[in-house]
């Protein structure tokens, strides 16, 4: 590169860096990966420091990133929160790099003994600066630009894993700096609810963490599923000159109560980082939060004084990185999957890129909803996330790379013109829902292997010896393609499958011919349609009495029927109105599935008729099941769970939290012989 262009680079990487640590740091929304702008930021360095004279203190180099917001009051730290070097080679040769410096510098020869060194993890959340007087939490900051950060301490105190106190002889004055970070699963159940109500979504775990403490509402925050990790102290405290390691530093803020994260090691030379770095990338997945890499400071303190720092970073600990987990590629096509529940989910078709150990190729974009919320349009560079098994997913779309011809917003419906892609069945989508399903139930390719779980599980239609592996068998054979063609089943074909023999054969052969005579309430159950659940079917059972009236029946007869709302009415609407599954039930029917007529006869009115029943603990006459059916012959509901609402909970033997909550509310408890003595007098 000639003079000018080394000039006109550096001008323009801090141009880029700077737009990108604005919308990270400031406005929580990163425009590329941690991968793409860490390439960036080593170029810039790598650059200066071929070229001194270029050097400028504004570079984003001479800083760690980002500014106070306007609306958060300004924190300049005691001592500056300085961001570590990072060792960006993820091979062993990372490990050994560092460790041959640090003997350089402490001027050690091949005959002197290893140097000791502390490995932790690299957490993938937000640095905050915790200062306590007299034991007392007082202020919290985030790095901000390392000099100056944001006070954000109502936030920080609603993460219930940092103390406001300290007990047991702590300083005058004490600072400690950590991580908050979100787990995995809790920033998922966090989306997954979020789609529910139909409300925008975090990105990622760290962009969850930096944008909940970065909120002017402490509820808001407090809402958010943050945890903490301590990781070192800031400012030198008086009266604890007595540390000599960091290790000690990290075991008296564990007895002080601070959550420290147990995966850290103390090591012997560059062959105990080696075997560190290997151990944590091969359970990184198994984590329940995310990393990027490991961190290995030498641990004792007087060596890290005697090392110090060069230019923004202390020669005595750097960061070793695990491979990106998230990447920029380009979306080819948007593919919509068919889940066995039916759900349609659409799915970006990508050009393949290296990301969390692995290629992908496909991510998924959760629903219609977040597609367009995310704008993902055919052609769009997009930025895709691996993190541990989560499937891979689309995180956001780099918007300046967007190609002119991408068309316009992704339309699910449109796109599959009202119909499931696998069976043709219409599609639908309920209100509130954000997903649009496939109505074709029983017939639905894509949902056969759930389809023919439900049908015989315990509840429906009983077919005992029938579990995920012989319907796995039945279904990928293309032995079985709806539940009526179980009672089409012979000897010769059972007895071939695996781990089955002429034995289990005939033994299911048995259950499926019990199954035959059933109750309507079961066989409506056992038919899989949305939202229909077991009390559901009992009451559409007694309602109609007859299969037929409830297949002829309109929204507005259906919602007659006590519980039966709109969404209810319309998924039993939806499912009939398919002939597909019309097919199916007449099919049921003509291999002899069978129930007596007018069931609503069988209830009737007593002294239980509306009464609400929780059946707990092992009754010694009865099963809990066939209590349940004497208790709703005679008008009663059962419920899973106790409320202010239940008039009764039956307590058999081992009775647990349920009688115990029974208690607390004082709602009526029967043991067993009461129970019966009642049942007597109906």
């Amino acid at each position: 590169m000639t003079s000018q262009e080394v000039v006109r680079r550096i001008a323009q990487l801090r141009k880029q860096i700077a737009e990108y640590d604005y919308w990270y740091y400031v406005k929580d929304s990163p425009r590329v990966p941690d991968a793409e702008y860490d390439k960036l930021f080593r170029e810039l360095q790598t650059l200066e420091e071929q070229h001194p004279e270029l050097r400028s203190a504004d570079s984003p180099s001479q800083r760690v990133g980002g500014k106070p917001l306007d609306m958060f009051q300004p924190v300049r730290h005691a001592v500056p929160m300085l961001s570590i070097r990072t060792e960006t080679d993820i091979s062993d040769a990372g490990a050994i790099a560092f460790d041959a410096r640090v003997r350089k510098e402490l001027g050690l020869s091949e005959s002197d003994a290893p140097v000791e060194y502390v490995c932790e993890l690299k957490f993938d959340g937000l640095a905050i600066n915790l200062r306590y007087e007299q034991g007392v939490l007082v202020q919290a900051a985030t790095r901000g630009d390392g000099e100056t950060g944001e006070d954000v301490t109502q936030n920080i105190r609603t993460i219930r894993q940092i103390p406001w106190r300290l007990e047991g002889g702590c300083p005058s004055v004490l600072e400690v700096r950590g991580e908050v970070y979100m787990r995995r699963d809790d920033f998922e159940k966090y989306n997954e609810r979020q789609r529910e109500l139909g409300l925008p979504t975090l990105v990622n775990p760290r962009n969850g963490a930096a944008g909940s403490i970065r909120q002017l509402d402490p509820a808001l925050a407090a809402r958010r599923p943050l945890k903490f990790f301590v990781y070192g102290l800031g400012e030198k405290v008086e009266g604890w000159e007595w540390r000599k390691t960091h290790k000690e530093e990290l075991d008296q803020l564990d007895a002080w109560r601070f959550p420290v994260n147990h995966e850290c090691r103390v090591v012997q030379g560059a062959q105990g980082l080696v075997e560190f770095h290997r151990r944590i990338a091969e359970k990184r997945d198994q984590l329940p939060f995310d990393i990027d890499g490991v961190v290995y400071k030498v641990n004792k303190i007087e060596l890290q004084e005697k090392l110090g720092f060069v230019s923004r970073e202390p020669r005595w600990a750097v960061a070793h990185k695990f491979p990106a987990e998230e990447q920029i590629t380009v979306v080819h096509d948007i593919d919509i999957q068919v889940g066995r529940t039916g759900k349609l989910t659409p799915v970006a078709k990508l050009e393949p890129v290296f990301v969390g150990g692995t290629t992908v190729s496909n991510a998924t974009l959760h629903n219609e909803d977040e597609t367009r919320r995310k704008d993902v349009r055919i052609g769009d560079t997009v930025i895709v996330r691996r993190a541990g098994d989560v499937i891979p997913e689309v995180v956001g779309v780099v918007i300046d790379q967007r190609p002119a011809n991408t068309g316009e917003p992704f339309d699910l419906f449109k796109r599959l013109h009202g119909k499931c892609p696998v069976c043709g069945s219409r599609i639908v989508r309920e209100e509130g829902e954000a997903d649009w399903r496939c109505t074709g139930g029983l017939f639905c390719p894509a949902q056969r292997m759930q389809a023919l779980l439900h049908f015989a599980s315990r509840r429906a239609m009983d077919i005992e010896g029938l579990g995920y592996k012989l319907a796995e068998q039945l279904v990928d054979g293309g032995i079985v393609s709806t539940p009526a063609d179980l009672y089409k089943l012979g000897m010769s074909v059972l007895a071939d499958l695996d781990r089955m023999g002429e034995k289990s054969a005939l033994n299911l052969l048995e259950a499926i011919e019990h199954s035959k005579k059933t109750t309507l309430a079961r066989f409506i159950y056992a038919l899989g349609i949305r939202n229909v659940g077991e009390a559901t079917a009992k009451d559409l059972a007694r309602h109609f009495g007859k299969l037929e009236s409830l297949m002829k029946a309109d929204e507005e007869s259906l919602q007659q029927v006590p519980d039966v709302g709109p969404v209810v009415a319309q998924s039993i609407t939806a499912f009939f109105s398919e002939s597909h599954n019309i097919e199916v039930v007449k099919a049921l029917r003509a291999h002899g599935v069978h129930w007596v007529e007018h069931e609503a006869q069988a209830v009737r009115e007593s002294q239980f008729s509306g009464k609400i029943f929780v059946l707990t603990g092992t009754l010694a006459t009865m099963t809990r099941e066939q209590a349940k059916e004497k208790l709703e012959t005679l008008g009663a509901k059962v419920s899973g769970s106790v409320s202010k609402k239940t008039d009764y909970v039956v307590a058999g033997a081992e009775a647990g939290s349920k009688l115990e909550k029974a208690h607390e509310l004082g709602v009526a408890v029967l043991d067993e012989q009461q129970f019966l003595a009642l049942l007597e007098r109906v």
